[in-house]
């Protein structure tokens, strides 16, 4: 098999056969990203010989029997907002200066490399990871390995566009609005946002509570495999949750055969495309006969996405606060928002602060009946790179068109988004599914259910 068509559990199984060598995955890697990087943008920093370097020391530990972690000698890329050592974080903004000391790395990057993974390079951003398309005046324009002529979605687009095209089988991202699930969706990957806190995140960011850091994959068993990393604890973050108490890549396999099972295509108040619509009704009912007890039913909140529109102005302007000169080369979508977060009153932010709250409160009573909601990932499938907005949709705004994943960043809840097929003219639909606070076990669990079945 080409080892850039592996999975991340498939390479590593290959390499205890002595079927594969990390030196020969990651030379894959690299000649992909070399032969489609420069159509699709999905890297703005490639290292080659950092690469091949970690690769040769991950052959050696295969070679004597001493692995140091789970994925051992596997190619990842990291998003351009995790510090990593070595490398520069310039998170696709000009305003960030690249010849300072890059010595540190995030508790992401750490728990990569102390599990010897091999770091291929850094994913494209839009700037400051602020909008769900990736675009940015420092590195241009990402673009869907599906179509290149429409969007791969943000604001982690690199990474899953990355994975999607095969330069790499993994990569991690960050998701304050649905930043791995868009993309996922929208290129045909797995992307999941965990419980907030469940991977330790450093420097805090400035969304606060509706940011997440959360795996980009090519399979759920691939995403659990990388959670048992990346979960592990920082003392960096001290909002971060305590050790997880079992493997994620164990309880990923668990029945969850007779579960109760919501199916919301709206949430009661998102216009959903209607071949959209098809592909996960059609989904759904495979759900149902393969044993899961799905019922249509909304969880009962109003669209918030005024709050979650306020609480990220505010951190958009919390960051740009801290970088002197910026405005003037700005985004200037980021720009707008800047401004919406400077001019918003601190009892304004904290009553947005009491919505995210009564959503949260009303999908936990929802969650005491039903364990685990079900809907699209998105209402659209991807339209025309390098814009913000759908054209001709009338909308102004990004979070406008992706209704079904702020919400659940508001709430902290863990969701994931996995294909759930394609439409007529071959573009991915994603389904998305959403458990309590705390559940990342049960929802991969499911996740993986699902997965089987629409293979099938």
């Amino acid at each position: 098999m080409n080892p850039n068509e592996m999975t991340a559990v498939e390479t590593v199984t290959a390499y205890g056969a002595g079927e594969l060598s990390p030196v020969e995955a990651t030379t894959a890697a690299l000649e992909a990203i070399e032969a489609r990087n420069s159509e699709l943008n999905a890297y703005c920093l490639v290292d080659g010989e950092r690469a091949l370097s970690m690769a040769r020391e991950s052959e050696d530990r295969w070679r004597s029997g001493h692995v140091k972690g789970l994925l051992d000698g596997v190619p990842i890329s990291i998003k351009d907002i995790f510090l990593t050592d070595g490398w520069p974080t310039l998170r696709g903004s000009a305003a960030v200066k690249a010849d300072q000391p890059w010595e540190v790395d995030s508790p992401v990057a750490a728990r990569l490399r102390e599990d010897g993974m091999v770091f291929l390079g850094k994913t494209t951003t839009p700037e400051l990871a602020w909008k769900a398309t990736t675009d940015s005046p420092r590195f241009g324009i990402t673009r869907n390995p599906v179509d290149p002529r429409l969007t791969a979605g943000g604001s982690s687009g690199g990474g899953a566009a990355a994975v999607a095209a095969g330069m790499g089988p993994v990569s991690v991202g960050t998701d304050g609005g649905g930043s791995v699930r868009i993309p996922g969706s929208f290129c045909g990957v797995v992307g999941f946002k965990p419980t907030h806190g469940r991977i330790p995140l450093y420097p805090a960011s400035p969304f606060g509570p509706l940011a997440h850091a959360g795996p980009m994959t090519r399979t759920v068993d691939d995403a659990a495999l990388l959670m048992d990393i990346l979960a592990l604890p920082d003392h960096r973050d001290p909002s971060a949750l305590e050790p997880p108490r079992s493997t994620y890549r164990g309880e990923v396999t668990r029945d969850v055969v007779g579960l109760e099972v919501a199916y919301s295509p709206t949430l009661g108040f998102a216009q959903v495309d209607p071949e959209v619509a098809s592909v996960v009704d059609r989904a759904v009912r495979l759900l149902d006969d393969a044993g899961l007890a799905v019922t249509q039913a909304d969880p009962g909140f109003d669209d918030p996405l005024e709050a979650f529109e306020l609480l990220w102005a505010a951190g958009a302007a919390t960051l740009l606060n801290t970088m002197p000169g910026a405005r003037e080369g700005v985004d200037p979508g980021l720009g707008t928002v800047w401004d919406t977060g400077l001019a918003a009153s601190a009892v304004e932010f904290l009553e947005a602060r009491a919505v995210a709250a009564d959503v949260g409160i009303r999908m936990g009573a929802f969650h005491r009946t039903h364990n685990v909601l079900i809907t699209p990932t998105m209402p659209i499938t991807a339209f025309e790179a390098g814009q913000d907005v759908p054209p001709g949709s009338g909308l102004e705004r990004w979070p406008q068109w992706t209704p079904f994943t702020y919400p659940f960043n508001l709430t902290q809840q863990p969701a994931i988004s996995i294909p759930a097929g394609t439409t007529a003219a071959g573009l991915p639909v994603g389904l998305q599914i959403v458990g309590p606070r705390h559940s990342d076990d049960l929802v991969l669990a499911v996740a993986r259910f699902a997965e089987k079945v629409l293979a099938a």
